[in-house]
């Protein structure tokens, strides 16, 4: 039997497979890019076929890294950006229209429309532990069957079908055997009811979905299929399966109630445990499902933020101030402090608390003193605030973070951290492997196959690397936030 496990992350700019040893740590990785397109203001789509395509060539590109076979490999674990939206023919597996990212915000007038109805918006948070916004699949999978010629009447034939990205690459790599996706994913299309784990009729029926369309909701460690022997050579069992940032809390052993990790990748995505009880939030912050394991489901409270990583990207490839990522860091190191410029990245709105569709970005405090160095320090701060503004959120919904536990391709900027322990005045912990989210897909696959007994053996897997600590005082913090708020609220006063 195989001792390691292949885990997909299919990410919003890239897909990589990685493949884990045993014991939790890296064997190797293989990664690729793909295309975004944005075909108006505030829309942001993806070609299927494209994710597809770069799914499978990481997956046999990765085989050539090490020396592992894909006879070695016993389970494969899936994770996936969330909300992305496809649908495709049944018969046929191909897609009839482009994926509609979680970014995209088309269906903005919609949920305007939708929100004068104070019983639905009610409705829709109680049952679903959400807020009425285009984030959400609901509204983009609507938008695709009333935009497309002949979808309507596929769907309600029986011949169409919806996934987020899991279900779409599952679908795929079981050969059109299995239609499946997970807890995690099903609770952030807007249509499924978290507390009775289970779709939703009423909201089917509110957003004209025929159920024909909904893949079979599973355990996030469970049996997802097989995947056919021509992709990699081998049959291999899916048996690990969630969204991103779930992934992520189950990659930082965030099992505890309290505990919270806050990923930085495309977008901020911070998590808190609330153990088995869902904590609606006074604040607009999200409760979804963290994980749900043989059955029982563990809830979390989550802010949603839409730009972090992206707007490091924006800084090098739209203001083109930066030829690489890495450069950041040394040029926010001699950036002049407290020099009171703001980047405020709503370049897709304002997620989580402010929910703000039409707002739009800004730099705001430039003086003819003002370099690149202060502009690109400026984009990483932004991260930080924004952070903090999901801090304040949970704390006044009584549920302050007892550990914050950092991932993702900004955590490894010492910088970023440094001024996020900063301006949110608590430790903050980065582990020695801060690709979290492939690892919790992993952790769940190996759970469900096992090779990990229960979830305290993945206890014990996690490592801590480096603990930042706060250097501002009370005073220094709350003026620099006080100089975000200010610059936040200009920008959705313009």
């Amino acid at each position: 039997m195989g001792q390691y496990i292949l885990a997909i992350d299919q990410g919003t700019t890239s897909s990589r497979s990685i493949i884990f040893a045993a014991d939790g740590t890296i064997t190797a990785i293989a990664q690729q890019e793909f295309s975004q397109k944005y075909p108006q203001d505030g829309w942001v789509e993806h070609d299927p076929e494209e994710i597809w395509e770069s799914v499978t060539a990481t997956m046999k590109n990765v085989f050539e890294k090490c020396a592992v076979s894909p006879s070695d490999i016993a389970s494969i674990g899936i994770t996936n950006q969330r909300e992305t939206t496809l649908v495709w023919n049944k018969g046929t597996g191909k897609p009839i229209y482009p994926a509609i990212v979680w970014q995209d915000r088309r269906t903005s007038a919609k949920c305007r429309e939708l929100n004068d109805d104070d019983s639905l918006v009610s409705y829709i948070t109680d049952t679903t532990g959400l807020l009425l916004d285009p984030y959400f699949s609901a509204t983009k999978l609507a938008w695709i069957l009333d935009n497309v010629e002949g979808a309507r009447e596929q769907a309600e034939a029986g011949e169409l079908l919806f996934g987020t990205v899991d279900s779409f690459l599952i679908w795929r790599l079981t050969g059109g055997q299995s239609h499946k996706t997970d807890a995690t994913n099903a609770s952030r299309t807007m249509l499924f009811d978290i507390n009775k784990q289970c779709w939703d009729e009423r909201l089917l029926d509110t957003f004209n979905i025929p159920k024909s369309m909904l893949p079979e909701v599973m355990d996030c460690a469970d049996e997802f299929g097989t995947i056919d022997a021509s992709i990699i050579g081998n049959p291999v069992p899916i048996q690990g399966v969630a969204g991103d940032q779930q992934a992520a809390l189950v990659g930082q052993a965030c099992f505890e109630k309290g505990m919270a990790k806050s990923t930085y990748g495309t977008g901020c995505f911070m998590i808190l445990n609330t153990g088995d009880t869902p904590l609606q939030s006074k604040n607009r912050l999200l409760t979804t499902v963290g994980y749900r394991l043989n059955g029982k489901t563990t809830y979390a409270l989550e802010g949603s933020i839409f730009m972090a990583g992206a707007t490091v990207q924006w800084l090098r490839d739209g203001l083109k101030l930066i030829d690489d990522a890495a450069e950041s860091e040394a040029l926010a190191q001699r950036a002049r402090q407290d020099n009171g410029v703001f980047l405020v990245p709503a370049f897709t709105g304002l997620g989580a608390p402010y929910w703000d569709p039409d707002a739009r970005g800004a730099i705001l405090g430039l003086t003819r003193d003002t370099g690149i160095s202060e502009i690109v320090a400026a984009g990483l701060q932004s991260v930080c605030y924004q952070t903090k503004d999901l801090q304040k959120a949970m704390e006044s919904d009584g549920a302050r973070p007892t550990n914050i536990r950092v991932d993702g391709g900004m955590s490894r900027n010492d910088w970023v951290m440094g001024f996020l322990s900063d301006i949110l005045g608590a430790e903050v912990e980065r582990p020695e492997i801060t690709e979290t989210t492939a690892l919790g897909a992993a952790f769940l696959a190996g759970l469900q196959n096992g090779l990990f007994s229960s979830i305290d053996t993945l206890t014990d897997c996690w490592k801590s690397d480096s603990v930042f600590t706060p250097r501002l005082s009370k005073d220094e913090r709350d003026q620099a936030y006080e100089g975000w708020k200010n610059a936040v609220a200009r920008i959705r006063c313009s």
